[in-house]
């Protein structure tokens, strides 16, 4: 699917930890922001607080922004202006790099009916308009698409109208052809939907072994605490490299929820050195991007996850993106351009 990326640390709390701010200090930002509310001020709260039980308490001041620019959700018709075609995709995630986003996480989506795609063609249109223009943003791709099952009622071994599940080998063919510096790597299965998001750690293993083969940083995808420990043993085997990258993706039924004590527990578990983000979606979006960067990591925004900039306003990318700048910023962390983010997380800038 969604970053918030500084290495878990274990080291002994300390109430002068350089970059942690009391929550005085953090509510009176946060009232600052424009469109505040009482529940973000709360958030903060909530995070500082939880920090003082953790043995790492520095916040993160120097964050990654992602942004997540279209998704494959049913949001074509609710929202006016969901990017659909490779130039509108293009488009957004170029739009999100010049207000602040470091990388740009796209689905492609079919021109005629709007629905989530894995359409290769479609893909590489979009890449390679990001990559031919003059704003530089590092390209996440993801690998979700081909792991939809949706049980018919008359007999749950055969697959209902909705359903697109291929071998592993197809859904990571678009990557090998393209070679972005990132994808998507959904570490698990869930309940999603109607029907199941499948991923068994047969079919991830040997999706594994081929975005390590062409050279591309798995961005591992967690829903939930089981997906963290299915991801740890990839990691165990070798078939994905150390430091790991991780994508907490809190709020989405019926996965991990998306509040403090969950991303606390969830950051908590990841393995040693591990480099993460996370995301909340809908209202809690926002939140999330003060939770994450107070409990060390980088964010993500954007319209996969949230179609609103405040209470029946709807949102651009862009917009969402400088909502976040603003957040961070506020709370006295500076925001990491591409080129940044890539020396950061080991990347090389592919062409």
């Amino acid at each position: 699917m969604f970053l918030a990326m500084n290495p878990v640390k274990r080291a002994e709390a300390s109430p002068s930890a350089p970059g942690l701010i009391d929550s005085a200090s953090a509510v009176r930002m946060m009232l600052e922001l424009p469109n505040r509310t009482n529940l973000m001020a709360r958030w903060v709260v909530v995070g500082l607080r939880l920090l003082n039980r953790c043995e790492e308490t520095s916040m993160n001041d120097e964050v990654i922004i992602t942004c997540a620019v279209t998704g494959a959700g049913d949001s074509v018709g609710v929202h006016p202006a969901i990017p659909v075609t490779p130039e509108e995709i293009a488009n957004a995630a170029i739009e999100a790099a010049k207000a602040g986003a470091a990388i740009a996480h796209i689905h492609v989506r079919d021109v005629e009916t709007g629905k989530g795609g894995r359409d290769r063609a479609l893909f590489r249109e979009t890449v390679e308009r990001v990559r031919e223009s003059d704003t530089d943003v590092v390209i996440n791709l993801t690998t979700g698409m081909g792991g939809d099952y949706i049980p018919s009622e008359a007999d749950p071994a055969v697959a209902a109208p909705g359903s697109d599940y291929v071998t592993p080998e197809e859904r990571v063919l678009h990557v090998e052809e393209l070679r972005p510096e990132i994808c998507s790597l959904d570490c698990g299965s869930m309940n999603f939907g109607p029907g199941l998001a499948l991923n068994t750690i047969d079919h991830l293993r040997v999706m594994a072994e081929h975005i390590k083969a062409c050279g591309v940083k798995p961005e591992i995808e967690a829903f939930e605490l089981g997906h963290i420990w299915l991801a740890k043993q990839l990691i165990k085997e070798g078939i994905i490299d150390e430091p790991p990258l991780f994508q907490l993706c809190l709020g989405i039924p019926w996965g991990a929820e998306a509040n403090a004590e969950t991303l606390l527990v969830m950051r908590e578990m990841l393995p040693e050195g591990a480099n993460w983000a996370a995301f909340g979606i809908a209202r809690m979006q926002f939140p999330m991007v003060a939770q994450a960067m107070l409990l060390g990591g980088h964010v993500r925004v954007g319209l996969e996850d949230n179609l609103y900039l405040e209470r029946g306003v709807f949102a651009s990318n862009a917009q969402l993106v400088e909502r976040a700048v603003k957040i961070v910023e506020t709370l006295g962390a500076r925001v990491l351009g591409p080129q940044e983010a890539r020396e950061r997380l080991g990347l090389k800038k592919q062409c």
